[in-house]
This record gives structure tokens, sequence and C-alpha cells, in this order.
């Protein structure tokens, strides 16, 4: 039975509602339903999807990093994305994936997970690196 899509990340926080904040204001996810489950935490949508789980109750050493570098999203507007991040004193990287080309924007959330948004390749990109 091989597996035929990503259903969500999880990220472990000892703020939910600031990290429900960054991923609204950063990437447009809005927080949807969530079963009553017996921790703290929410489900942030894209579209009809809860792509991004965020588990809360933890202490600030509980967030380590793992074996998983990164998560990526698709993602329109580079530009303004650019823009945004740099207002908000927020460190990334912009470059292009090499060979197909399209741009790649690095950066950590609050709580140190690793995001990556791909843009198109014929995306207009007006700002240096970070």
């Amino acid at each position: 039975m091989p597996a035929t899509a990503m259903n969500h990340f999880t990220i472990l926080t000892d703020d939910v509602p600031g990290t429900v904040r960054f991923y609204g204001e950063f990437l447009g996810l809005r927080e949807g339903a969530r079963p009553p489950l017996e921790f703290p935490g929410a489900w942030l949508y894209s579209g009809p999807s809860p792509i991004l789980h965020i588990v809360g109750g933890r202490s600030k050493s509980d967030l380590k990093a793992g074996v998983i570098d990164h998560m990526a999203f698709s993602a329109v507007g580079l530009s303004d994305t650019l823009a945004k991040l740099a207002a908000h004193g927020i460190k990334h990287t912009c470059r292009r994936q090499a060979g197909s080309g399209p741009w790649q924007v690095f950066f950590f959330d609050p709580n140190g997970a690793r995001v990556e948004l791909d843009f198109a390749a014929d995306e207009v990109h007006s700002q240096a690196s970070h």
C-alpha cells in the first residue's frame, strides 16, 4: 500500500496562539475544526484540508530539532513575501532551485521549525537574500 499524498505536518510549541498567528500571517493558513483532543493545540487549514497540526503544552526544552530538515509549501507572491519577512526582521534565504529554476525561500518559525516556500520560476524577484 503506497502513500498517495502528504497529509499534514505537526509542530510542537510552547505558544499555540503565537504559532497560529505566525502561520496565518506568513503562510495564509487559517485555524479550523479540530477534534476534542486531550491536549492544547490547533489545526491550520489551506483550503479544505488541515495541513499543519500544532501541539501545545510543551516546554521550550521539549522543542528539539528532529531528523526532518524542513517542511515545504507551494506559494505565490514572492516579492510581497520577501518584503513581509524583511519588514518583520525574519532572517531568510531566497535562491533558485538548481536545474528547474523555482524560487525557494527558507526561514524559521518561532519554534525553530524550518519552513520552505516554493514559488514559480517566472515570479518576479525584487529583493536580495537576507
